[in-house]
C-alpha cells in the first residue's frame, strides 16, 4: 500500500466476507470477487501512526478534519467540508437520576450542519467523490442523507439526485434537500425499494453512490468515536448506545474505538448497544433469537422515519460489532419513543428527532435486564435535532397550547390558574 499524498496513512479496501483486498484508489462499493461489503482498512506499521496520537491531541476539537490521517482522502485540495464534526457531549445529571444511573451522557449529532450525523460522512463522500472525478452523487433516504448529500454536493457544484419514499420522510428534511438543490424523487415504494433502484442506477451510470454501503463515508462517520474518548478526558465510556436504521453507523463507531486502541490511544474498548423501534426491527430480532444472520422485514412502520428500514445494507457488519463488542440489539416501542424524547427535553433542553430518542428509550429495559449497570458510564448517542421532525410533538402537545384575546387581564387570569 502506498499513499500518494501524504496526507494520511497507507489505507485499503477489504471484503468483510472474503477478504479480497483492493488498492487505496478504487471507487468500487462492495467485493467485486463476492458481492460483499467492503471496508477500509489502514497500514499501521506506516512510521506516520506513531505520530499520529500526538499530533491530534495538539489540535483543537473543531471539525472531524482534526482526524485526517484516518480519513481516506488522498488529496487533501478535494475536501469539502461545512465544519462538521466537534459536536457537544452532554453530561445529563438530570436524566441520569430520573432513570437510576450515575452517569449517562448525550453526543448530540444535531449538531452538525445539517443537523444530523450523517454530515460526517458526506464531507468524506463527497469529497472523495472530487477525487474520482464525478460530476453527480445520489442516494436513497429517509431524510437525514437526503438533507445531507444535497448540502455537500451543493458546496461542491456537483449535481444531486435522491429517492425517498412517498409520504414517508420528514417535511423537514424534505425542505433542506429541495432548497439545497437537489433533484427529490418521490417513490411509490420504501426505502429499500429506493435503495434498490439508486444502487442499480449507479452501477450503469456515472453517478456515485452515497449510502452507506459506500466504505467511504462511513469513515467519516466513524469519528463519532474519536470526539467521544477525547471529550472524556481520554477515557472509554463502558456503553454506546446508537439507533440502528441501515447499520452503517453502529459499525463505523466501533471502527473508531477499535482504530483508536490500535494506535494505543485507549486500552480498552465499549460496549456496543443497538436500538432499532418496534416496527423496524430485523437486527434486534436476529439478536434476540441468536441468530447469524437477519430476516428482512417487507413492511416497516414507526413514527422514527430515520431508521424505518426493514432490509439493512450492514447487518452483517452490526452482528459483527454485537459479537467482538459483547454488545447487543434492542428495539422499543413508539410510544416509549416519544416519552423519551420529551422527557430528554424536559430534563436537560436537548431536542432530538424521534429516532435519536430510541437511545434514551432503551435505557430503562437495559438497565432492568442487567445488560448495563448504575454505575457504568453510558453515552448516547443522538443522530439528529428535534426540528428534522417537529410535525410528530406538535401534534402529540397540540392540546397543551391556549389562545386567548390579546388583553393583559385575559393572560394574567390564565397564569393566576398555572401558579396557583
Amino acid at each position: 500500500m502506498v499513499c500518494r499524498s501524504g496526507m494520511g496513512i497507507p489505507f485499503r479496501l477489504k471484503c468483510i466476507s472474503c477478504h479480497a483486498e483492493y488498492p487505496e484508489n478504487s471507487k468500487i462499493y462492495t467485493c467485486n470477487k463476492c458481492g460483499d461489503l467492503l471496508t477500509v482498512e489502514y497500514d499501521f506499521s506506516s512510521p506516520l501512526s506513531a505520530r499520529i496520537p500526538e499530533a491530534w491531541m495538539r489540535r483543537p476539537l473543531f471539525s472531524l478534519w482534526k482526524y485526517k490521517e484516518l480519513l481516506p482522502i488522498l488529496d487533501i485540495s478535494s475536501v469539502i467540508s461545512l465544519g462538521e464534526g466537534g459536536t457537544r457531549l452532554y453530561k445529563c445529571e438530570n436524566l441520569a437520576n430520573k432513570m437510576g444511573l450515575r452517569k449517562v451522557y448525550v453526543k448530540f449529532e444535531g449538531g452538525n450542519p445539517t443537523g444530523s450525523f450523517k454530515d460526517r460522512g458526506m464531507t468524506v463522500g463527497i469529497s472523495k467523490a472530487l477525487e474520482f472525478n464525478m460530476k453527480a452523487v445520489a442516494c436513497a433516504s429517509t431524510g437525514n442523507t437526503a438533507a445531507s448529500l444535497a448540502a455537500y454536493a451543493a458546496k461542491a457544484g456537483l449535481t444531486c439526485v435522491v429517492l425517498v419514499p412517498s409520504g414517508k420522510v420528514a417535511l423537514g428534511k424534505i425542505a433542506q434537500a429541495l432548497v439545497y438543490g437537489a433533484r427529490v424523487i418521490k417513490l411509490r415504494g420504501s426505502f429499500d425499494d429506493a435503495l434498490m433502484i439508486i444502487r442499480e442506477i449507479c452501477s450503469k451510470y456515472p453517478i456515485y453512490l452515497l449510502n452507506s454501503v459506500n466504505p467511504y463515508r462511513l469513515e467519516g462517520q466513524k469519528t463519532i468515536a474519536f470526539e467521544i474518548v477525547e471529550q472524556l478526558g481520554y477515557k472509554v465510556p463502558d456503553n454506546v448506545i446508537v439507533p440502528v436504521g441501515n447499520a452503517g453507523n453502529i459499525s463505523a463507531i466501533w471502527k473508531g474505538f477499535k482504530e483508536m486502541k490500535e494506535l494505543g490511544i485507549i486500552d480498552n474498548l465499549p460496549r456496543m448497544i443497538g436500538v432499532q423501534a418496534r416496527g423496524a426491527n430485523p437486527i434486534a430480532r436476529a439478536v434476540k433469537m441468536r441468530r447469524d444472520h437477519v430476516e428482512f422485514l417487507e413492511h416497516c412502520e414507526t413514527v422514527a422515519t430515520a431508521i424505518r428500514i426493514g432490509k439493512p445494507v450492514n447487518w452483517k457488519k452490526a452482528l459483527k460489532v454485537v459479537k467482538e463488542s459483547k454488545g447487543t440489539v434492542e428495539d422499543v416501542p413508539d410510544d416509549d419513543i416519544l416519552s423519551a424524547q420529551r422527557l430528554l427535553a424536559k430534563l436537560e433542553g436537548i431536542f432530538v428527532e424521534p429516532a435519536s430518542a430510541t437511545t434514551i428509550a432503551v435505557l430503562s429495559k437495559l438497565l432492568n435486564s442487567g445488560i448495563i449497570e448504575k454505575d457504568e458510564l453510558t453515552v448516547c448517542i443522538a443522530t439528529g435535532h428535534g426540528l428534522k421532525d417537529p410535525e410528530i410533538v406538535v401534534n402529540q402537545l397540540r392540546s397543551t397550547m391556549i389562545e386567548l384575546d390579546a388583553r393583559v387581564e385575559r393572560v394574567i387570569d390564565y397564569l393566576k390558574l398555572i401558579f396557583a
